[in-house]
């Protein structure tokens, strides 16, 4: 499908007829993130969700973003362009896993990734984002044992950065963002000694770069873990002339909008989530024309995940109260 100023304006109709609100994660294709109302990452999108005054929310990202939407605004209705856009991090655990876990540790308190169904949302304390989780961790009582889940990468970084020995992290992973390598960050960093470095703590290389900046193998001022927010933050007052991205490629529209004097590169660039992809101009159009695919979330889990959600988006300096 060719992409013009025809198809925005139909789409900019369409919503308008259909009173709805756009919501674009960092990582969908450069066309969807331009005819978006936002574009944000987890903890924006979940907290424009909370405060839009339109009918409708479509949410252009993946399966678990439209669920939390749904969550936090039941009374609208909530429409995925493809209900077929999943995501490996959050298929890594489930419900009764997470039941089996707490089992195991009695008392912990459970903080969810919000990259977790509706159902493990709901098993949680509290749900974070890359941009937070350590600021959730640190708000719990330090003699409580926490279970963090389901990223294996992020745990880690949270652990490393709170210093906290009894957090306990699933062993789940974003495909993704486990595909890329520490060899790789260390082999584009030696090719570009003048480059900045983000790194999403989600990546396989996220805590691996830290002990490397640690040891000289990283530039340690040039090095930096950054949710998809924070790398936006820092792409508007970085100087430097080209900045090495860890992450989904397509966050890379956004910092190159925020700042086009950089040479913005992928440390990979095959990392590429096609499940974000599966958000066509096609499926937009067709999303709002005849209002598919409605997002459901049973009322009794709903009611349930949304503390653990409500919790994440309240977290600021006053301490996180987990049950």
């Amino acid at each position: 499908m060719n992409v013009d100023a025809d198809w925005t304006a139909r789409i900019r109709r369409l919503a308008a007829e259909r009173d709805a609100v756009i919501l674009a994660h960092n990582y969908q294709r450069p066309e969807i993130q331009a005819v978006a109302d936002h574009v944000g990452d987890s903890l924006a999108l979940a907290r424009l969700a909370t405060t839009s005054s339109a009918r409708v929310i479509v949410l252009a990202g993946v399966y678990f973003m439209a669920e939390t939407a749904k969550i936090l605004s039941p009374e609208r209705t909530v429409l995925t362009p493809d209900a077929a856009a999943g995501c490996s991090l959050a298929d890594s655990v489930t419900a009764d896993q997470v039941r089996a876990w707490k089992a195991e540790h009695p008392g912990a308190a459970v903080v969810a990734y919000v990259n977790t169904s509706a159902e493990v949302k709901a098993e949680a304390d509290v749900c974070c984002t890359s941009a937070n989780a350590a600021e959730i961790v640190t708000a719990i009582p330090a003699d409580r044992e926490v279970l963090f889940l389901p990223d294996q990468f992020l745990g880690a970084h949270v652990r490393r950065v709170t210093g906290r020995e009894n957090l306990h992290v699933w062993l789940g992973e974003c495909h993704v963002h486990a595909g890329i390598s520490p060899e790789e960050l260390r082999r584009k960093a030696a090719a570009n000694p003048e480059a900045e470095l983000f790194v999403h703590p989600e990546c396989g290389c996220g805590t691996s770069a830290l002990w490397q900046a640690g040891t000289g193998d990283l530039p340690a001022e040039r090095t930096r873990v950054l949710s998809t927010g924070g790398m936006l933050e820092a792409a508007r007052s970085t100087r430097a002339t080209a900045v090495l991205v860890a992450t989904e490629t397509g966050m890379l529209h956004q910092l190159r909008k925020a700042n086009p004097a950089v040479r913005w590169e992928p440390v990979n660039p095959h990392a590429v989530c096609h499940y974000m992809k599966m958000i066509t101009p096609e499926a937009l159009e067709r999303s709002l024309r005849d209002g598919v695919t409605e997002v459901t979330v049973a009322p009794d889990v709903a009611a349930r995940a949304r503390r653990a959600v409500e919790a994440m988006i309240a977290t600021g300096p006053a301490p996180v109260s987990v049950a």
